[in-house]
Formats: structure tokens, sequence, C-alpha cells
């Protein structure tokens, strides 16, 4: 036997670092502000620091200071001037440089802010390859200006601005990348702050967003499809909330805590679920399922409380159990926690008091929704007869078990205590053919990464019933796999990707693909679990390097950078990539598209537009916007 000798470095006082406030935060980007991105989506790190910012004003507006709020976006540079009290002129270089300093930690000065933990300005001042503040107050001004968190120069001057705070920065390419911003994202970020907080004027680029009816607006604006009964709107202490019920399929409400658009819910909408089941069975005196009575619910809940704990830095989730909880010293020098109620049991009391009193008021309404239960119940009782006959069959013929290649965070108890952590980052892809799933199946992380094999083209559903949906066989068990039958809360993948080939039968599949999660999951797509997996179009390579490309531009700087002897080969299909090429596109360096909707955007007349019969509008369009294959493979070296 042959013995390794292994040199194991020391791990001496020299290992031990101590980072600069700044460089910790570029160093660990990821913990502060989630995801990076370049701006295609929502949640990339461009609009988390705007947002932090925006929250800044907008919390000086609820403390009772400045109505207006002004963003200017010229480029990449962004400015927000706000008319709030400004930042105390001797601290303004503490609040924008040194982790947790700041003025929400005292819960007086701030009650209900969504930023309370001394980051949110610090992130974006270290993010940034510019950054500037000026706070205005009573006729004299304190500046500082920063280069990716380091202090370029600071000071005080006269003025005779109005009292506020003006930042203007501009995110770090060397970290974003070549990012831009997207109008259309913002907004809808802006709007949501309007409907949140009635009497605040937003301006974008002098464009203004205001609102008078607060939520009420958000619903009625924001509606896919006609309301069964004009939307019910309860307003109370620290919570409001907006009902209505349409024919459309899903749930689709929104939710708030202090102004933020907690876009994966948490504990105030699981709560807002179960009280209007709970007051709805009560009222008709029916045993009603759950799911039936949700079908169809379109509504709008936000909550005030103080300090919320969300379940991440990028605060789309809260985890906060109480309306308010402090902690005080008694007589004898002990620490006191005092909490007020539960946010389970203050939306229910809410609820259960005011919606009921609505539906003894409103008999038409009351009949309205009962009539959609009702109808609701039928149809999912047909349906599930249907489904399980169908996945009965399925099994019989060893279907099942040849579709779905399941990650082993699912039935594996022997892994890690970080198995919540993991649950995260579970992903399904969703693939067509033999090909492509064997190749995927070989080289995924079979810890966190499932495969679901399709055969041929779904059902077209736009065009076709809920029961014959119910009878297609590829549909039917996907939906099995995903675990969604019943609640959309007991999804079994975060990521739900859909890899499909890049010519016109991929194509044709994907888009099937996302009008079966359109018409009857749509909160998948809402809540940003659906994505398209993109694979490189080409690999470019001489003899001593080779760069996969996504796209016609990366395919020209590659050839370009290669120069000699450059060879190019047009991948036409997934299943045209090796197994080791395969591995790198969906490990670390994965590239996902986001399958986003607009609010305002009604998802049948979208599925009308792209699935429905012919149109010249979209023959048009398709004109316009698709390449065709000599194009793409017009390599003009």
């Amino acid at each position: 036997m042959t013995e390794q000798i292994i040199n194991i470095p020391e791990y001496t006082d020299e290992n031990i670092k101590t980072l600069a406030w700044n460089e910790h935060i570029r160093k660990r980007a990821g913990m502060y502000i989630g995801n990076l991105g370049g701006g295609s989506n929502p949640g990339d790190g461009i609009y988390v620091l705007l947002k932090e910012i925006i929250d800044n004003s907008v919390d000086e507006f609820s403390s009772g200071y400045g109505k207006v709020i002004n963003i200017v976006i010229d480029g990449k540079s962004v400015s927000v001037r706000d008319f709030g009290r400004g930042i105390p002129l001797d601290s303004v270089v503490k609040a924008t440089s040194n982790l947790n300093t700041g003025g929400k930690f005292d819960s007086k000065a701030f009650k209900k802010s969504v930023g309370l933990n001394g980051v949110g300005t610090k992130a974006v001042n270290a993010l940034s390859e510019y950054f500037y503040v000026e706070s205005f107050r009573n006729g004299e001004s304190s500046y500082a200006e920063y280069s990716r968190g380091r202090l370029v120069s600071s000071g005080k001057r006269e003025t005779r601005e109005k009292n506020g705070t003006l930042v203007r920065y501009t995110a770090d390419s060397d970290l974003f990348g070549d990012f831009h911003y997207n109008p259309g994202f913002i907004e809808t970020s802006l709007k949501n702050y309007s409907y949140l907080k009635k009497g605040l004027v937003l301006t974008l680029n002098g464009q203004s967003f205001s609102s008078r009816n607060g939520l009420l607006d958000l619903v009625n604006e924001n509606m896919s499809d006609e309301p069964l009964y004009p939307p019910i709107h309860l307003e109370g202490e620290d919570i409001e909330v907006v009902l209505t019920h349409s024919n459309s399929y899903g749930e689709n409400i929104s939710s708030f805590v202090n102004g933020q658009n907690t876009r994966d819910g948490g504990t105030h909408l699981a709560a807002l679920r179960e009280a209007i089941v709970k007051t709805l069975k009560e009222f008709y005196k029916k045993d009603y399922a759950p799911e039936d009575i949700r079908q169809g619910i379109v509504g709008a809940i936000s909550i005030g409380i103080q300090e919320p704990h969300f379940e991440s830095q990028t605060k789309i989730k809260l985890g906060s159990t109480y309306m308010w909880e402090e902690s005080r010293k008694d007589a004898e020098g002990n620490t006191v926690i005092e909490r007020g109620p539960t946010i389970r049991s203050y939306v229910n009391d809410f609820i259960k008091t005011n919606l009921d009193n609505y539906l003894h008021i409103h008999k038409e309404t009351a009949a309205a929704i009962q009539e959609k239960i009702i109808a609701s119940e039928q149809e999912r009782k047909e349906i599930s007869g249907i489904q399980k006959k169908t996945r009965d069959r399925s099994r019989k013929a060893s279907v099942y078990n040849k579709k779905l290649r399941d990650c082993s965070i699912h039935y594996n108890d022997k892994l890690p205590a970080s198995k919540a952590d993991l649950a995260e980052k579970t992903s399904i892809f969703i693939t067509e053919g033999d090909s492509a799933s064997g190749t995927i199946t070989k080289v995924r992380n079979a810890n966190t990464q499932a495969v679901f094999s399709l055969r041929g083209k779904p059902v077209n559903c736009y065009k076709v019933s809920r029961k014959k949906v119910a009878e297609n066989e590829e549909l039917n068990l996907l939906i099995n796999a995903l675990g969604v039958e019943e609640d959309m809360a007991d999804l079994r993948y975060n990521n739900i990707i859909v890899a499909t080939d890049a010519d016109d039968d991929g194509m044709h599949i994907r888009m099937l693909v996302l009008t079966f999660f359109l018409k009857y999951y749509p909160e998948l797509v809402r809540r940003g679990h659906v994505y398209i997996l993109q694979t490189p179009l080409f690999r470019v390579r001489n003899k001593k390097e080779v760069r996969y490309c996504y796209n016609t531009d990366e395919r020209d700087e590659a050839v370009k950078a290669l120069r000699n002897g450059v060879q190019i080969t047009r991948f036409k299909g997934l299943g045209e990539i090796s197994d080791t090429e395969f591995r790198e596109f969906i490990g670390d360096n994965i590239r996902l598209d986001t399958v986003n909707i607009n609010d305002e955007e009604s998802i049948a007349e979208l599925l009308e537009f792209y699935m429905g019969d012919n149109t010249i509008d979209r023959q048009n369009f398709i004109r316009q916007n698709l390449k065709s294959e000599e194009e793409l493979d017009d390599i003009n070296i």
C-alpha cells in the first residue's frame, strides 16, 4: 500500500482577517441584496439598491414628514430627493458608512419602518462606484461623497434648499456588469408605494404616481379578469384588506408589510388565507374545502408592525410572529420581553369581525361568493376523479417513474441539518425528449436538482376545457410532481425551469408549458418560481481556448478575441451538447430568465394573443421579433 502525504497549511493568527465595512459588503454582496443581476428581472440587485433608498424616504412620509419623493434615472445614474426631516447634519457620514448605525433603531423615531437593520444605505454606498448624499436642514446642509464606500469628500455649507435628503449614486459596473434599468419594473414598484401610502406622491423622471383609495386602487387597476362582485375593502388600525373573486384559476393576493411588497408572502398572508376560509365556513355554516373557497380569489393585504423580521435581507417574506415585540429591564435588571398579539390572531380577529359584518349587510355579495365556491367545488371533484384515473393508469404502465428523476433532498433523511437551506435551492428541469433529459440527469446536482421529461408536445390548455387538461397524462403527472394539486404552499421545488431546444419545436413546447402555468397556476409565475433555461447557441474555439456564447453578439466578440483558426459550432438542440459541457451550464454558471407578468397585464388577453387563433397582429409581431435560422447561422467571420 502506498502512503500519500498531504500537506495541510497551518492555521495561524495570519489567517484571521478583518475586512473594512465596505469590503465585507462588496465581497458578500449576496448577503445584503440577494441576486446581483443586470436588470432583466425585478429581483435583480440594482432594484434592491433603489428600493433601499426609496424606503428611507417613504419612512419619512410615514412619520409625517415630506409628501413628495422625486426619482430621476438618467442612464445608469440614479437620484432620489425627499422633503422629510433630513439626516441630522453631524451624522451624515456615520449614517451612510458605519454599519449598524442609523435612526431606525430608535422605535420612537420610526415606529413601523421597513429598513430596521442599519444596512440598506450602507449597502448602496459600498456597491456603487459613485455615491453622494446631502442632507438639508433649516438653511444648512451636510454632504458626503464616496467611491465604492471610500469617503472622497465631505463638508457643510449654507443652502436655500427645502429640508430633506438627496441621494445620488451609480451602481458599480464591476459588480453588476453592463446593467440597465427596466422602467416597467420601477413603475410597478412606485405604484405599490402609492397604493400603500395614501397622500404620498412619487415621481419618476417627471411622471407622477399617487393613490386616493389605497389597496382598492391596486386591486381594481390590476384585475386580469372581471370581478364576480365589487371588491370588499376593509380598513382598520395597522391593517387594510381588499378581496374579491374572479373566474380565473389560482390565487392572486398581493401582500405588504410597512410598505414593503412581500412577494413570497409570509405569516401575514398565511393568516389572511386561513382567516378567509374560517370566516366563510362559519358564515355559510358549511364545511367547504379551503381550496374551493380560495379558488379565483383576488386581493391584497397590508399590515403595519413594529420591527418586522423578514426571512431574508431582501425582505420578500415576513417571518414575524407578533405585531410588536419589545424588551426592557425590570427593577432587578432582568430582561423582560413584552409582546403584542400574534399576527395570526390579529388578522383572524379583524377578518372575522369585519368580513362577517360586510356579508350580513351586502347579501348580493354573499350570494355571489357562495355561488363561486359551489362551482369551484363541483369542478374540483370532477377534475380530481379524472386526475386520479389518469395517474393510476400511468403508474400501472410504469410511466410515472420514467418521467420524474427526483432530487435526494425529498427522500433522504440523512442529509445534513442545512436541509431547509437546500430546499430553497431545489429545482426541477422540465425537458422534452430522452436525449435532453438523459443529459441533464447525468450531470445535475442530484441533491437539489430534479428532472421531469415530457413526451412530445403538451396539449394547448388555452383551447381546451379543464376536463381535457386533467385527462392529459403529461401535465397531470407534472402537477403531481410539483405537489401543487391542492395548495401552492406544498410546492416541492423553488425553481421550475423550462429547458427546451432553441428551435421551432422547442419554442412551441415552451409556450405550451407556460400557457398551462399561466392559466391554471398563475401564482407560480407571479411569485417568481418559473424560469427559462438559457443554453448556449454557439461554441467558439481555437486550439487554445473554448468559449460558449448565448447570442450573436457574444459569438462575434468571441470570434474577435480568439482570432485565428476559429471553429464555430451552432447548437440546435440540447441533445447536441455533451455531458461535460452541459454540467457547466446548469451549475454555478447557470443562466435563467425569470418568467414575468406585469400586474396590469391581463393573462386572458396574453393567452389569446399568443395561443389563440392566428391573428394578423401576432403574425406581424413574429415577423418583427424572431430571427430566422439563416440569420443565426450567418457567421460573418
